[in-house]
């Protein structure tokens, strides 16, 4: 089994990224599956363009792309991606779409196709706090994962996908406000390697109350 990985490159002023430094501190395997390690640029379009080429050239029976949620305060897997790029800040080639679909001929929204829930209990069960997380946003970490949900869809019906949102590492917040959250990269790293041991354990996703009020 190969399990590919992606983390973003730095972005919005800050000189590193936690996604792919967590991403970097996985083994080369876990539970038996081969972990392939990928840095996606933070810009709109190419990020998927990078994604679909690795994915051609490795073939992975699951996707996992990992993206920085400056503010969460545990590891959020994504459930849905949507067909909308609204940057409010510009992307790391100066790109910043407004109110655009990201494809033409693409469904409104993709569901990830990896277990979400069991990703989370198994973080949890763990020490790791997590949650489901109902909205990537509308910048380049939804851009990706619907790219990668869209080629699901289109071309690799037998791949699972599928996203996480990570919090600030924690020297990332030392000029930032008082309480602003934060996680050691080691600890994301550790939430990183439970996940994949859920998607490997876990074909299909378990039932579990994880919705939100709000």
């Amino acid at each position: 089994m190969k399990i590919m990985m992606t983390g973003f490159d730095p972005f919005g002023g800050d000189t590193i990224n936690p996604a792919y430094e967590a991403v970097k501190m996985l083994p080369d395997e876990i539970g038996g599956a081969q972990i392939i390690k990928l840095e996606i640029p933070t810009v709109f379009g190419k990020a998927g363009d990078v994604l679909g080429q690795a994915i051609e050239a490795h073939r992975p029976d699951a996707v996992i792309c990992v993206g920085q949620a400056g503010g969460r305060s545990g590891m959020s897997v994504e459930k849905v991606a949507i067909n909308l790029q609204d940057a409010r800040i510009a992307d790391n080639e100066g790109g910043q779409p407004v109110d655009c679909v990201i494809k033409e001929d693409g469904d409104t929204a993709y569901f990830a196709t990896v277990p979400v829930k069991a990703m989370v209990a198994k973080m949890r069960e763990n020490g790791i706090p997590a949650f489901v997380s109902y909205t990537a946003g509308t910048f380049v970490c939804n851009d990706l994962m619907y790219s990668l949900l869209y080629l699901i869809s289109k071309k690799y019906p037998d791949i699972r996908g599928g996203f996480m949102h990570v919090p600030f590492a924690m020297g990332q917040t030392v000029d930032k406000p008082n309480g602003t959250a934060a996680m050691a990269i080691e600890s994301i790293a550790k939430g990183l390697e439970y996940s994949i041991l859920a998607v490997i354990e876990n074909r299909e996703d378990i039932s579990a109350a994880m919705g939100t009020t709000h």
